[in-house]
């Protein structure tokens, strides 16, 4: 079994530190048995990163679906995500926020999440430079990934809109109306994600980062445990996909 205390001496015992920014993608399963289950592990990386530190989340809505002709329908306060249990009990929590986004909001606790946060919805695509996964970079924040490898890591993403790869978003532009956090209407323009897009292999950049000295390893119970510097993973990864826009691609064509 899996204690609060294991998981704060593990989660620091990787780098982090009172005043860190963290962006977590999390498998609850990964870790065995925990005792508290989700709730135990988000009070132990709030724990880890104290009372002047950021946890973040992402609390994805998106599907395949989406676009013009079908809008997605998101309401900040409601509307569950499908990153797993610990995102979508940590989005729950009263003093979580969570950005205004229809397709790739975060959800965020700890003294930095306004700031993080703010103006999501005002960006042309979903994880530009607008939003927390940038941010997040900017700052100097971490992305963690508990249990889950690249192909999870949503930065990824923002490398590849940033870059400005070919393949990645919809032609077009949507118009979507969602709700903030008083009921009220807001609309958001994005060229969301293409779902049919040439599949890719986020992988790749497993080893890159490890060989850069940007990623830590570990282990807590039966999870792997990767810590990233996100400045350093956007700066790299930008700088591969502005010269090689095709590199995530599986197949090169």
């Amino acid at each position: 079994m899996i204690y609060r205390k294991d998981l704060v001496q593990g989660f620091k015992d990787l780098g982090l530190r009172d005043g860190d920014t963290v962006l977590v993608h999390s498998s609850l399963s990964s870790f065995g048995y925990v005792d508290g289950g989700a709730e135990t592990v988000i009070d132990s990386l709030l724990e880890a990163v104290g009372e002047s530190g950021t946890v973040m989340v992402p609390t994805l809505t998106g599907k395949p679906t989406d676009g013009r002709e079908s809008p997605p329908k998101f309401d900040v306060r409601v509307t569950p995500c499908w990153t797993g249990r610990i995102p979508e009990t940590f989005r729950q929590r009263p003093e979580a926020r969570r950005s205004l986004h229809p397709t790739h909001s975060v959800s965020a606790i700890g003294a930095g999440k306004n700031e993080l946060l703010k103006g999501h919805e005002n960006g042309a695509s979903p994880c530009d430079r607008f939003s927390p996964y940038y941010k997040n970079a900017m700052a100097g924040g971490y992305v963690m990934l508990i249990g889950v490898d690249q192909e999870s890591n949503t930065t990824i993403h923002c490398c590849e809109e940033v870059a400005g790869v070919p393949y990645h978003l919809q032609k077009d532009i949507t118009d979507i109306v969602i709700k903030g956090y008083n009921g009220e209407e807001i609309v958001v323009r994005n060229r969301l994600h293409d779902w049919n897009k040439p599949p890719t292999d986020f992988n790749r950049f497993d080893a890159v980062f490890r060989e850069h000295g940007i990623m830590k390893t570990g282990k807590i119970g039966n999870s792997t445990i990767r810590l990233i510097n996100a400045k350093a993973m956007v700066e790299l990864a930008v700088d591969m996909l502005v010269k090689n826009p095709y590199y995530l691609l599986t197949d090169k064509g």
